[in-house]
């Protein structure tokens, strides 16, 4: 192996046995520990941190970035998608309630004006680390006493479940947005950092039983895909 293949290999092994945040000695301890020019240390610094396993801040140092949750663009709750990256999810209830929803919720789930739906904000965490938050409308006929059951588990699990309304497609969107002080708190970041944005209406057999917006860490979560030539999309 290169010189520069074994550090990479030592300070990739290295941010493994770290936790998030933990400091990477500086560069003139690299060279001076392995034996290898700044150059060297340089070049591979920047390998790892485009690759999201560093972070470098000027002026501050080196240090072990945040773990991503990438998950693959499909359907799954969240708690799914988390046991199958390694991860333990976990949530906290944040407020309920049995109300009339705004207009777009009204117009997704297919409610008359003055319908009311469960509400429903939880916030999602992985390891004990905040991800996402969710803010969810849910229809009310299909989904009776939804707000007495225990809301910190799978939603979707419980809709299948009890209610025998599982989900099986869903309409969504993403953008990138910035957080606001709300959301910022809730998600232990700070106001303006960079969220992933999803807008979802699922349904269950034709029927939309969910209008909910979420709003993910940016450098907590990523989604991927692959697309085809033709503009089709494989998993």
């Amino acid at each position: 192996m290169t010189k520069q293949a074994q550090l990479r290999s030592t300070l990739t092994t290295l941010c493994a046995q770290l936790r998030p945040g933990e400091m990477l000695p500086s560069e003139r301890q690299l060279c001076d520990d392995y034996r290898v020019s700044r150059m060297t240390v340089r070049e591979v610094l920047g390998q790892l941190e485009s690759e999201g396993v560093i972070t470098r801040i000027p002026g501050k140092g080196t240090f072990v970035a945040e773990r991503v949750a990438r998950s693959r663009l499909h359907m799954a709750s969240f708690s799914d998608d988390m046991r199958r990256l390694g991860r333990t999810p976990s949530t906290v209830v944040l407020h309920t309630d049995h109300a009339v929803p705004p207009p777009a919720s009204t117009s997704a789930l297919g409610l008359g004006a003055n319908d009311k739906a469960y509400h429903l904000v939880r916030l999602r965490l992985a390891d004990g680390l905040p991800i996402s938050i969710d803010d969810g409308w849910y229809h009310g006929e299909l989904l009776p006493g939804l707000l007495d059951q225990d809301l910190t588990q799978s939603l979707y699990g419980l809709l299948a479940s009890e209610y025998d309304c599982p989900i099986d497609r869903a309409d969504q969107t993403v953008r990138a947005v910035a957080a606001d002080e709300r959301g910022a708190g809730w998600l232990g970041t700070d106001a303006g950092s960079p969220l992933l944005a999803f807008d979802r209406m699922s349904y269950s057999r034709d029927r939309c039983v969910e209008h909910c917006q979420s709003w993910y860490r940016a450098d907590r979560y990523q989604v991927y895909m692959t697309v085809s030539a033709d503009g089709g999309q494989s998993q």
